[in-house]
Parts: structure tokens; C-alpha cells; sequence
């Protein structure tokens, strides 16, 4: 049986709310066991160190500054990721050019860019959009390549029979068909762009969330390292839904399975039932009153059918 939507939210706030619960109980009384907990600031010396946060401006320039670096690069590498990857992948000539480089220097994390970012960029700002870039740029390009690949060829034989030459295929069948693989790939890139640019911002930012972070861990102020890791992972959550929103609503052409924790997900029928048509033994008038009796019928099942998806989608 699946849950109304308020009881879902409800669980999601209870768990929330029992894990910050644990965390306060086990700082507050000190617990060693095998972990040391007793080196945790409690819940509410986060909260206390977040409340005086919020009241300076340092806070509200960190956020800035990591926000346009963190923005500045994954729409860079949205654009060059998905081009790239179509390119790869419709074209044999570029795959022999940029697939090998692309395969070598992909596995290379791109915190260990930074050397190479110092040496290139007159400015520590554009080495760290730089390594953002990189970090979200190879989840694009893949996922946009395999997507790609994987579209049944018998589309674009269509669009070829209808007289459509290669930029209508790429706009009316490439892009259209990889969009929820390149969304995956955005998904991935907007966490990996987070992970790389806090750590560029701890090694050679001037300001941002990252950089904040690591100055208060130098001066032993733990509260304030929880603030800035409560703000980065708020930060990721926010921009990942803003993502994965985007995504459900450019796809949304796409059929949508409702999912039943009893029982496998059930898939959504077909709109409209085909009319029955029931011969009579040659009466015209019987056999025109069977056929728009069958009409009726399949436009009935296909309405009813509709508002049951449109439920079952409303409850997803």
C-alpha cells in the first residue's frame, strides 16, 4: 500500500530528527566506547556556532563565492560534457581523436589538478573553477555518450525517411532520447563538483564554505567545522533536487512506472482501448451499432485508465 505523500515527509522528518537526536545524546553524555564521541560538540553548540554565523557577513560571502564557483564551473562542464559526448559518440573519427586522451586522463581525481591549475591560471579563482569543471565534466560526458549509443536506430531511420538531415536528427531524436542520461550524469556531476571544490577551496582558496572550514579546524574550532559541513551538505542537497527537478521537467514526455513497495511496479497501460468491432451476420445497422458501442467503450476504459496513472504518478 503506498503512503500519502504527508506521511512520507513526516518519515522523512522523524528519521532526521532521530539521527540529530542520537548525535546530541551520545556528545552530551560523553559516550567512549570505541569511538570517541566525546570529542563532538553536541547538537547544540553547532547550533549555538550556526546562529552566530548567520549574523556576520563572512558567512553570507563564503556562501557566495562557493556557490559562483561551484555554478560557474558545472554549467561549463554541462555544456562541454554533453557536446563532447554526443560528438563521441555519433562520430568514429572523433572517438579515435579525443577517446583516448579522454580515457586517460579521466581516472585522474581532480583534486590532484590543483598543482596543475596553480601553473596554468594567473588566479587562484579560475583554477578553482577550473577543477570543478574537470570534476563534473567526465560524469557528463560518459553517461551522454553510453545514452547516446543506446538509442534504437529505427528513429532516426524515421526522421531520414521524412527528409530530415543531421541537424534535425540531433534536435528531434539525439538530444530528446539521451535526456535522461544526461540528467544521470548531471546528478552525479553537481555531488563530484561539490566534493572538488570545497577541497580546492581548503588547499588554496581565499574565501568560500571550504576555506572557512578549514580555517576554523586549524584553530581547533570543531563547532565551526560542523557548521561549514552542515552548509556544504545543505548546499549539495539543494542544488542536486534543483537538478534532478529540472531533469522531471524536461522529461516529462517519458512514461512513468508507479512503484509498489507489496509488489512489482506496475506499468502504466495504454490511454485509449481499441474499439470491437462485432459482425452480425451482414446487418449493416446492427454491425454500425456494435462497432460505435465498442467505441464508446474503449474511450470509457482509456478516460478511467488515465485518471488511475494520473493518481498513481500524483502518489510517486
Amino acid at each position: 500500500m503506498t503512503r500519502p505523500p504527508l506521511a512520507r515527509y513526516a518519515l522523512r522528518v522523524a528519521s532526521l530528527t532521530t539521527a540529530l537526536g542520537v548525535w546530541q545524546l551520545l556528545t552530551s553524555l560523553d559516550i567512549d566506547l570505541w569511538l570517541r564521541f566525546s570529542q563532538f560538540p553536541t547538537v547544540t553548540d553547532v547550533a549555538r556556532a550556526f546562529a552566530d554565523r548567520l549574523s556576520g557577513a563572512d558567512y553570507w560571502t563564503d556562501l557566495t563565492d562557493s556557490l559562483s564557483r561551484i555554478l560557474t564551473g558545472f554549467v561549463l562542464a554541462a555544456v562541454l560534457g554533453v557536446a563532447t559526448g554526443v560528438l563521441v559518440a555519433r562520430s568514429r573519427l572523433a572517438e579515435d581523436l579525443l577517446g583516448p586522451v579522454i580515457e586517460v586522463v579521466r581516472p585522474i581525481p581532480a583534486i590532484a589538478l590543483v598543482p596543475v591549475a596553480i601553473l596554468l591560471f594567473p588566479s587562484n579563482e579560475q583554477g578553482i573553477v577550473f577543477i570543478t569543471c574537470t570534476a563534473a565534466f567526465f560524469p557528463v560526458l560518459v553517461s551522454t555518450r553510453h545514452t547516446v549509443r543506446a538509442l534504437t536506430p529505427v528513429w532516426e531511420e524515421g526522421v531520414r525517411t521524412l527528409g530530415g538531415g543531421r541537424l534535425r536528427i540531433l534536435g528531434s531524436v539525439v538530444l530528446p532520447g539521451a535526456l535522461p542520461g544526461i540528467f544521470g550524469g548531471l546528478s552525479v556531476g553537481i555531488g563530484v563538483s561539490w566534493i572538488c571544490v570545497i577541497s580546492a577551496e581548503m588547499i588554496s582558496g581565499q574565501y568560500g564554505v571550504g576555506y572557512r572550514t578549514w580555517q576554523d579546524y586549524t584553530v581547533v574550532n570543531y563547532p565551526g567545522v560542523f557548521v561549514g559541513m552542515v552548509t556544504i551538505g545543505v548546499l549539495g542537497w539543494a542544488t542536486s533536487t534543483a537538478v534532478e527537478l529540472l531533469g522531471r521537467r524536461l522529461t516529462r514526455w517519458l512514461p512513468r512506472t508507479s512503484y509498489d513497495p507489496g509488489g512489482r511496479p506496475r506499468i502504466p497501460v495504454s490511454r485509449v482501448a481499441a474499439p470491437v468491432v462485432v459482425k452480425t451476420g451482414g446487418d449493416p445497422d446492427s454491425e454500425a451499432e456494435s462497432q460505435a458501442e465498442g467505441q464508446a467503450e474503449g474511450q470509457h476504459q482509456g478516460h478511467d485508465d488515465t485518471e488511475q496513472e494520473a493518481r498513481d504518478e500524483h502518489l510517486v
